[in-house]
């Protein structure tokens, strides 16, 4: 066998110093790729008591919650009002954070018949709409990303539409019901219309779905998965079951409101929208001369393991999530001003959480601002973490942390 060659054997000592020096160029070159941020340049939502961006911030802004008895279009909320804690085939409150309109669609701007659109999640037709929106808001020209590498990464995790459709007559179901409904046709369908070729995925990891979607998105653009990554998250509200399931289970609060870190906090509502944020590595969008609304530095994934319950939260997992995420940002903790939480209202989680923030965040000399937006617009499961990263984004562009609704006393917790 012949024996590998050198290529440093017979050069000079000044070759010797140039093939170091590129090395160590190549190396500095990908460990700022490792840890480029991204830039988000476009920022699209349809939110309970806001249908686009400026009615969202108007909505922070001026401290209003768009929580509201359920419409009489989704089902008979008030006929399903529990009269005594946990009463079986009973929902806690009949109050939540809902969108307007959710039942309209223009089927034929996006290329879809009357028919198929018949069997279409209505999450997956609000998904069309608010990624165009979002794209608008980017100044991106829906043509000019045609065959690119442009990916879509998607947080879902209800399928209401689905137990509706399936009431029918068993006659009744047609060709489109299987890819109408499938989540990852949700991602699917758009990445087909828009004739993108970059990564498409639907992401179910519940509450945390969306932002799981953020991270996957941030990580695919630094390894050059994608050039551009659309991020969103979806949930709907349109049949009582999962609503009676988490009454039967004490999560939702009997007063429907989410009172996040407060002495009266007794669980959350539930809310739904769409959220969806466009994203570039942060070199590009410069040189590209986009606007650019944030930068996401860092992010980071993990799971509880064994806690108290299978649903209940783990106060050092979150501590060490954080931590990654700082370090994955290159952030020091001493240099944080404001902590949008997932901070949901229920008297378990809230103190965890705190807890939590308290422990990674400590020894500092200025104080550290919290608050969540689930006090606006309610929890909105697989988009909520969207929610609250828009508002972020919003905060910073406009210079104005908005306020945390329902506090009068902290949790003795």
């Amino acid at each position: 066998m012949t024996p590998p060659v050198n290529p440093l054997a017979h050069a000079t000592t000044d070759q010797i110093a140039q093939a170091l020096q590129q090395a160590m160029a190549r190396l500095k070159e990908a460990r700022e790729q490792q840890f480029e941020p991204l830039a988000v340049i476009g920022l699209g939502c349809k939110f309970p008591g806001a249908g686009d961006l400026a009615s969202y911030w108007s909505l922070l802004r001026d401290g209003q919650c768009a929580v509201s008895p359920t419409p009489a279009d989704r089902f008979d909320g008030a006929a399903l009002l529990a009269s005594r804690d946990k009463e079986p085939g009973k929902i806690t409150a009949n109050r939540a954070g809902f969108v307007e309109d959710a039942d309209l669609f223009d089927a034929s701007f996006f290329g879809i018949s009357r028919k198929e659109a018949l069997s279409l999640d209505p999450q997956h037709r609000l998904l069309m709409e608010v990624v165009w929106q979002a794209l608008e808001h980017a100044s991106l020209c829906p043509d000019s990303l045609r065959g690119s590498q442009t990916g879509l990464f998607l947080g879902i995790c209800s399928n209401d539409y689905l137990h509706l459709l399936s009431r029918r007559d068993l006659r009744e179901i047609d060709p489109y019901l299987g890819i109408g409904n499938a989540h990852s046709t949700a991602a699917g369908r758009i990445s087909y219309f828009m004739h993108w070729h970059g990564p498409s995925m639907a992401i179910d990891t519940a509450c945390s779905s969306s932002l799981v979607a953020v991270h996957n998105a941030a990580r695919a653009l630094r390894n050059r998965d994608c050039d551009v990554a659309v991020a969103a998250g979806v949930n709907l509200i349109l049949t009582p079951e999962l609503s009676i399931t988490l009454s039967q289970s004490g999560m939702l609060s009997p007063r429907g409101l989410c009172q996040t870190f407060a002495a009266d906090a007794d669980g959350f509502v539930r809310g739904e929208g769409c959220g969806v944020v466009i994203l570039k590595r942060l070199s590009q969008a410069l040189a590209a001369g986009d606007r650019i609304w944030a930068a996401v530095r860092g992010s980071a994934v993990n799971q509880d393991g064994r806690s108290n319950g299978l649903t209940a939260p783990n106060g050092l997992s979150q501590q060490e999530v954080i931590r990654a995420a700082l370090a994955d940002g290159q952030v020091d903790p001493a240099a944080v001003d404001y902590i949008e939480a997932h901070g949901t209202g229920t008297p378990l989680g809230d103190p965890i959480e705190m807890g939590s923030l308290g422990a990674v965040f400590a020894n500092r000399d200025r104080k550290l601002v919290v608050g969540s937006v689930k006090t606006n617009v309610g929890h909105l499961e697989g988009a909520a973490g969207i929610a609250g990263l828009i508002k972020t984004c919003l905060a910073l562009h406009h210079g104005y942390i908005p306020a945390h609704l329902h506090f009068d006393r902290p949790s003795p917790h």
